[in-house]
């Protein structure tokens, strides 16, 4: 199989355990057999390769979560990266001229699903049927539709022809009432749940139409100009040679608090402590104890972006609420670790100060930077290392400090895990004053 796993979404709806860079694809709350923990993008990817040992996966997602990705698979994997949104058509187009540009013939089968729906293995299967019935050519856009579990007002429906396996496709309806859906479920509608096949010639094509051209190197530099509009729209609801197979078995969108529990292997993560609480999830990252008595029906989250407490019912009113309240993500996956934001001040002289506590991992290492609005305070708290500063390298290990002056370049590479407490000094603390440069270590 060759699929393009999107990967997108600003993580209000899980708010705060989620934000624009940690979307809900990377918490970890899965529990593996060996007692650990996994996302669902890890989880995603080790059960296609266990269905298909030669699978070959692209993920298609935004600047912002590149760092995360490789986190959590390794820098090994295959990412084809927007340069900013322009919704799921140009996402997918590019993401086609990328494959297209890494050796993939026009004839090559792909198929393109969410990263982050709760499914299991039946659904892997399913999709290498989904391969299949693509590659034989009977139809341009080939579709997966979920069996309804229940009507929803949340979803899509496919209308296929017939209720057999694989079906001509009928029509389609947009999100409609509860009682429309009851309706179109009676007549064997399935929920469309964006996961669908062609052959790559086909996009490409639809591709070049659309936007004069659709090579790489082309779609790259004018992405920002590209039209935004959904492949849906331009692309399904066109197509007249079109097919969907039918998913019986389980399939969550696990993207609000009132569905995210139900796939949690565990009630209580983190320092917390539950007394007299039924059907209640209690999920703690702070260093702090937390204490949850006599909830029902709730939830409980408190990240460093902020504290939530909801009973399940209620968090429909989540995604406009916490828009308004989310300041910039207080925690970040990167390439070398991760970091948060412990401290956040303005000073009456209009001068600001960030704490930040970065974790480096064994091997990794900070880019060799600069920043020329802001100076630096870097304290090692625990771990060896090697400090670069100016051309100039040396160690550096616990309990020593290093002053970095405003245009400063320095990086850090970590011999052992590393953590280090930063101070930002500056009138403008802004992630993008930084320039990075060259290093081999």
């Amino acid at each position: 199989m060759n699929i393009i796993l999107l990967s997108g979404g600003s993580g209000v709806r899980l708010w705060p355990l989620s934000n624009e860079v940690r979307s809900k694809q990377f918490l970890k709350i899965f529990k593996t057999d060996t007692g650990t923990y996994e996302s669902m993008i890890q989880r995603m990817c080790r059960m296609i390769q266990a269905a298909d040992c030669n699978a070959e996966i692209t993920i298609a997602t935004s600047q912002k979560q590149v760092s995360s990705i490789y986190h959590q698979l390794g820098k090994q994997v295959r990412v084809s990266v927007e340069p900013c949104r322009r919704d799921t058509f140009p996402a997918i187009a590019l993401a086609s001229a990328f494959l297209e540009k890494n050796g993939f013939s026009r004839q090559s089968t792909v198929i393109v699903c969410p990263v982050d729906p709760y499914v299991n293995a039946d659904y892997f299967e399913c999709l290498k049927k989904l391969d299949s019935v693509a590659a034989s050519g009977e139809s341009n856009i080939t579709l997966m539709g979920i069996e309804p579990h229940s009507p929803s007002d949340k979803f899509g429906y496919i209308l296929p022809e017939t209720l057999d396996e694989v079906s001509r496709v009928k029509a389609f309806k947009e999100k409609p009432s509860t009682e429309q859906a009851r309706q179109y479920i009676q007549h064997g509608a399935l929920w469309n749940g964006g996961i669908f096949a062609f052959q790559l010639g086909y996009l490409l094509d639809i591709a070049a139409e659309t936007y004069g051209r659709s090579d790489y190197t082309y779609l790259l530099a004018n992405y920002s100009r590209l039209e935004p509009i959904s492949f849906d729209y331009a692309v399904v609801e066109k197509e007249k040679e079109i097919s969907v197979i039918r998913f019986h078995g389980e399939w969550k969108d696990l993207g609000s608090w009132d569905t995210l529990p139900d796939a949690m292997d565990e009630k209580i993560y983190g320092n917390s402590y539950v007394l007299d609480c039924e059907n209640t999830h209690v999920i703690n990252e702070l260093s702090v104890p937390l204490i949850a008595m006599g909830l029902n029906n709730a939830v409980v989250a408190a990240t460093p972006d902020g504290i939530l407490v909801t009973a399940k019912a209620a968090e429909s009113n989540l995604k406009d609420i916490a828009a308004k309240v989310a300041v910039r993500p207080m925690f970040e996956e990167r390439g070398w670790g991760e970091y948060k934001v412990l401290d956040y001040q303005v000073n009456d002289d209009g001068e600001s100060s960030l704490t930040k506590e970065l974790v480096i991992w064994p091997g990794e290492s900070l880019s060799y930077q600069a920043h020329f609005e802001r100076s630096e305070i870097l304290t090692v708290i625990k771990g060896t290392g090697e400090l670069l500063l100016d051309g100039k390298r040396r160690p550096i290990g616990r309990g020593e400090s290093v002053f970095i002056e405003r245009g400063v370049k320095y990086a850090i590479r970590a011999c052992t895990q590393m953590r280090v407490i930063e101070i930002q000094i500056g009138e403008n603390l802004r992630e993008d004053d930084i320039e990075r440069f060259p290093c081999e270590w």
